[in-house]
């Protein structure tokens, strides 16, 4: 399902394939030789979702773009299933296996591999060539550290000043669930003038135009 949301529709070139049951919503740029399969989600809230040549985005995969930080999946990088990128970068040759996590601002270095459940912080930088073990956490900048999941309070320490809740809703730490939620209220009220498009905008842009040279995450 195509869906045309905040006036922009979604980019999809002729080699690229996007399953029946997918959606790519609003700003989202697919690269030469994507693979969109069922179920799997690409949003652009009020930031673009792009992706390089030969991406493969597995079932029930979401992929979110926001306004400070765009979703930018560089060259032949696989998002598995049930995975969940959430205004990150990641870049070429990247793994990011089953149910794993990337927080808004975080960057996943090239060739890096987020194993199965693991998880990358907001605003926290993965070094080229890092992997991330089953269901650890990797939280820190300018390069992340890696705990497990038993070293909680270790990890706070260098999460409470990745300021995860200014970067993703935009409040200090410590406001009410209340207040965040009014306000994510009215930011998904977007949607409510959302169209599906039955037609699809081809990409004919040159291939060097890759996430690798776009926009920054900040």
């Amino acid at each position: 399902m195509l869906i045309e949301h905040r006036g922009q529709r979604p980019v999809v070139p002729a080699s690229a394939y996007v399953a029946p049951t997918a959606v790519l919503c609003g700003a989202v740029t697919l690269g030469e030789g994507a693979r969109v399969l069922h179920g799997a989600v690409l949003t652009a809230e009020d930031g673009e979702v792009r992706t390089g040549a030969d991406v493969v985005i597995m079932e029930n995969a979401l992929v979110r773009g926001r306004r400070r930080h765009p979703a930018l999946i560089g060259n032949a990088v696989l998002i598995g299933p049930h995975a969940h990128v959430n205004g990150a970068r990641v870049e070429d040759e990247s793994f990011v296996a089953t149910g794993a996590s990337a927080f808004p601002g975080a960057v996943v270095g090239a060739g890096s591999e987020l194993r199965i459940n693991s998880v990358l912080h907001a605003n926290s930088v993965l070094a080229p060539g890092t992997v991330v073990p089953i269901g650890w956490i990797a939280a820190g900048a300018p390069l992340a550290r890696l705990f497990s999941p038993d070293r909680h309070d270790e990890l706070w320490e260098m999460q409470r000043e990745l300021d995860f809740p200014g970067t993703v809703y935009g409040v200090p730490r410590g406001t009410s669930m209340r207040d965040i939620m009014a306000r994510q209220s009215d930011h998904f009220g977007a949607h409510l003038d959302d169209r599906v498009i039955d037609d699809r905008v081809i990409d004919d842009r040159p291939a060097e135009d890759g996430p690798g040279d776009g926009p920054s995450t900040d």
